[in-house]
């Protein structure tokens, strides 16, 4: 179920995007799930046909979902596979930092700063 909070300081796509691929990654969507068309859910929500086709193109761009021209948008197997893909790069990580003898809470911070993009604090 989809909420739109119209007095949240979060934009309605946004809140739209962020609750479907929440449902997506816990999987309450599955696999080949067909999504309302925009237009539908707009109307259901509510919302502009603009910001819902907002989200959509967003979850798409994210891999989560998938357009299958006038078929429909579906829930795309792509994100299981950025999953395992994830899982298998951690695996490779933890190898490799176990290999070094470095410890786990500054592999912790390796990963937080290379995530967010910063450079990781010594010590």
């Amino acid at each position: 179920m989809i909420v739109i909070d119209p007095a949240s300081p979060v934009p309605p796509f946004e809140q739209l995007r962020a609750q479907l691929a929440a449902q997506i990654q816990e999987r309450v969507l599955a696999v080949g799930t067909r999504l309302p068309t925009i237009r539908r859910l707009a109307a259901d929500l509510g919302l502009a046909v603009n910001t819902v086709g907002r989200a959509y193109r967003e979850l798409e761009e994210a891999g989560l979902i998938e357009t299958r021209g006038a078929a429909g948008s579906f829930v795309s197997a792509a994100g299981e596979q950025g999953r395992e893909r994830a899982r298998r790069a951690a695996a490779e990580y933890a190898a490799v930092i176990t290999s070094l003898g470095i410890d786990t809470t500054e592999a912790v911070r390796i990963v937080q700063a290379a995530l967010t993009r910063s450079v990781p604090e010594s010590g």
